[in-house]
């Protein structure tokens, strides 16, 4: 199981990018998949996740009501809207098949993605 995130980039405080999750030959239609980042001299820590049984979602509370995540169904994709991007959220962004959404969105990752950058800075 291989996956990519893209859609990272440098963008102003205050500003919009969108991540992409993609499944490498398969489609993410059947998995959770949950979004982290890991910020220089940082841990990763979880940003968001989504379930594969019920469609529920989970925040971390720094991007609540900032961040979303959802389904393409159209591209068997999962994408996190990023709003209101602040400095702190200067990251690479990493998307992950997951065992369970869980809020706190703790670490049942499966299989790892490969990351993309966001920086968020004037």
């Amino acid at each position: 199981v291989q996956l990519q995130a893209f859609g990272g980039g440098l963008v102003q405080p205050g500003g919009s990018l969108r991540l992409s999750c993609t499944g490498v030959g398969f489609s993410l239609d059947d998995y959770t998949i949950g979004w982290f980042r890991q910020a220089p001299g940082k841990g990763r820590g979880g940003v968001s996740c989504i379930s594969e049984h019920n469609g529920r979602t989970q925040y971390a509370d720094s991007v609540k009501d900032r961040f979303t995540i959802s389904r393409d169904s159209a591209k068997h994709t999962v994408t996190l809207q990023m709003n209101s991007l602040k400095p702190e959220d200067t990251a690479v962004y990493y998307c992950a098949t997951s065992a369970y959404c869980l809020p706190g969105i703790p670490d049942t990752v499966h299989s790892w993605g490969q990351g993309t950058q966001v920086t968020v800075s004037s």
